[in-house]
């Protein structure tokens, strides 16, 4: 286990996971070459435990607790999906106009992000990027009408209130700002998917929040496929669009503005820096997906729980501790993966997320292969503890100081996974490991 092996360039590097005499486990990450040490004794603490006295929910607040909330649609921008349930099962409605967004129940909805990472003023003025037809049409519509108009109007002095900008008070607002502004509101390439509860139903504290774990099974596929779906429009929509990020950020420990679950889809003119890496050393090793993820992780004890098609481990070499699932069958785009093969990768993210915790504050990547690049990458996740806080030995060494090694990430996850699986919480295609 503590023999050298050889790092992405070329030189000897430490195993990537060995334990020294004193119980020290020094991790290093076989893809990205990250140095992880977890020292012993730091590991028993609790935790998932909330930390305050729970206060009661004010049914007066019902659906109206966050900006994401089903009360308060007319605070986030205007929908391009949503998904409903209904007798027939699952439906997808798109281009809803403002008079029509209580007539139904979202489940899931997906909207611009208010306030991008990249703004479409970044993409067209660099780029030339201009809006898709869909998207043209439904402003359009969208404007059209009164409740459209206001909607779209309040929303635009609010950005323009954000950056400064002259006019944002003005009555009426200025037909050239509402027109300059509702463009980026419709034709974002930052996208938000987001679920319908903030708490459980039935919920009586705040501390009873609804998480990617307290979704069933079937309520996470869905919104595993809505994610998939928004990643496939963005490329499709945006010819500059190299890579998209995908990433939930979950409590604000982990850098979420709300306790309301929503997946992030953000697209980018450029590969990711992890990205890049994982291409040169895929050219030169065309296993190492399967050598250092099912393979290593069966080989080191790390697997958590398999389905037919993937496969969830504790990852090697994170920064926190951290759950990985990969599809072990596919390396298409997300979108080019099977039924089954995206059920089977939405049931390990969502047990993973069930044995996890409500109240533990994660962040979860997810990492794919692009439509420009031409290696084998398959689709994968990692799902990050946000339990401790990076210091000035980490800045100053890039060392990073680990509460949890592997091997206890593993068997507390699978203790739990037992539990959760006993009790019908977790998909029945999951077979727990032993």
């Amino acid at each position: 286990m503590s023999q050298p092996s050889v790092g992405q360039s070329g030189a000897q590097t430490l195993h990537p996971l060995t334990r020294l005499p004193d119980g020290t486990v020094k991790q290093v990450n076989p893809l990205t070459g990250t140095k992880v040490w977890t020292l012993p004794g730091r590991a028993a603490r609790p935790i998932g435990v909330p930390n305050r006295v729970p206060l009661p929910i004010d049914p007066d607040d019902h659906d109206r607790h966050c900006a994401f909330c089903a009360g308060r649609m007319l605070e986030t921008t205007p929908e391009i999906a949503r998904l409903v349930r209904t007798a027939a099962g699952w439906t997808q409605l798109r281009g809803l106009l403002a008079e029509q967004l209580d007539d139904s129940v979202a489940e899931f909805r997906l909207i611009p992000n208010l306030f991008e990472i990249l703004s479409y003023d970044y993409w067209h003025l660099t780029h030339g990027f201009e809006p898709t037809p869909e998207s043209q049409a439904h402003r359009e519509a969208y404007l059209a009408t009164p409740a459209g108009r206001a909607h779209v109007t309040e929303l635009a002095r609010i950005r323009m209130r954000a950056r400064g900008a002259h006019g944002a008070d003005a009555e009426p607002l200025a037909e050239d700002d509402l027109d300059r502004e509702a463009v980026g509101l419709f034709a974002g390439n930052h996208q938000v998917v987001v679920a319908r509860r903030h708490y459980v139903d039935g919920a009586t504290d705040d501390t009873q929040l609804a998480a990617s774990g307290t979704l069933t099974p079937g309520e996470h596929e869905q919104y595993v496929r809505l994610s998939i779906e928004a990643v496939r429009d963005l490329y499709r929509g945006n010819p500059y669009a190299r890579y998209v990020s995908v990433f939930q950020n979950w409590l604000a420990a982990s850098g979420a503005s709300f306790d309301h679950l929503h997946k992030q889809v953000v697209a980018i003119d450029e590969l990711s820096a992890q990205k890049e890496v994982e291409v040169r050393r895929v050219r030169r090793e065309p296993d190492l997906f399967l050598r250092w993820g099912a393979r290593f992780a069966e080989e080191q004890g790390l697997v958590v729980a398999r389905t037919e098609h993937a496969v969830a481990f504790a990852g090697v070499g994170h920064r926190y501790p951290a759950l990985v699932v990969h599809v072990l069958d596919g390396e298409p785009c997300p979108w080019e993966l099977s039924e089954q093969q995206v059920r089977d990768f939405s049931d390990l993210v969502h047990a993973c997320q069930a044995a996890t915790g409500v109240h533990v504050p994660s962040n979860e990547e997810w990492h794919h292969r692009p439509p420009s690049v031409d290696v084998p990458i398959p689709l994968r996740a990692v799902i990050k503890w946000r339990i401790s806080t990076l210091a000035g030995f980490e800045g100053g060494t890039k060392i990073y100081v680990n509460t949890i090694d592997p091997w206890t990430l593993r068997e507390r996850t699978v203790t739990r996974l037992r539990e959760l699986f006993d009790a019908g919480a977790v998909s029945g295609r999951v077979e727990v490991a032993g």
